[in-house]
């Protein structure tokens, strides 16, 4: 089984659609069952053995690195990627970390994304199906029928070896990206410079048969907007998580 000592949070972005709660607050500030958002993602990523999580900051950067610094002391250990000069995107991001994220295998975890627990954590799932002989980048993927709070038609279709495939225009397919990946550092070769989304990256491996999809065993709640969030408390308050 591999090990993952690293982990980059995306915490970088402006939380449009999660209006009028973000017009003084980054999304990763958020409280959903009483922590921020970015807490439940810090403290899911310590169960799964991370030593180091790289948060990125652009909007509101000093409320997130004051939350932060209240968590002094706990796993993981927190650095800064500092992107007040210029919003990189998921993948941009990502690449002006891979100094302090290393070879990896690491994780990549958007810092608004929230799940309960089937009968195995999917984190650690992860990390032993992870395979760098024949993935470039592994998803973790959510079963439309049982996530919270998502409207959309899927963005994959899985294979039964894993093997993705995405939504084609006018299509439904069974699998939303939940908001994790797990790769190396070699999933940057050649990347461009600035911003960039992770998506160019895993169409290149898609293109190569290298984009892998695990299917998580929980429900999965995409708090993309203050509805969907109010029907993620609700459903922490009943069921907890």
């Amino acid at each position: 089984m591999a090990h993952a000592e690293t982990a980059m949070v995306l915490a970088a972005g402006y939380g449009e659609r999660m209006r009028p709660l973000t017009l003084r607050m980054p999304k990763p500030l958020v409280p959903l069952a009483g922590r921020p958002l970015i807490d439940h993602v810090l403290n899911r990523l310590a169960g799964a053995g991370v030593e180091t999580a790289i948060v990125n900051v652009h909007y509101l950067p000093e409320q997130i690195e004051e939350s932060l610094a209240r968590r002094q002391g706990m796993k993981p250990a927190i650095l800064i990627s500092d992107e007040r000069d210029q919003l990189l995107d998921t993948g941009g991001g990502a690449k002006r970390a891979l100094p302090l994220l290393g070879p990896g295998p690491f994780f990549i975890h958007n810092a608004d994304t929230v799940w309960s627990e089937g009968a195995s954590p999917a984190l650690p799932r992860m990390l032993k199906l992870w395979n760098p002989d024949i993935m470039d980048c592994l998803l973790l993927l959510a079963p439309l029928a049982s996530s919270i709070g998502y409207g959309g038609k899927g963005d994959f279709a899985m294979a039964p070896d894993g093997r993705l495939t995405r939504r084609r225009e006018r299509q439904i397919v069974p699998f939303a990206f939940a908001g994790v990946s797990l790769c190396d550092a070699r999933l940057f070769a050649d990347a461009p410079n600035g911003k960039f989304s992770l998506n160019l990256l895993w169409d290149r491996a898609l293109a190569e048969r290298r984009l892998y999809g695990m299917r998580l065993d929980g429900h999965w709640m995409h708090v993309g907007t203050p509805e969907a969030l109010a029907e993620a408390e609700t459903w922490f308050e009943h069921e907890g998580a």
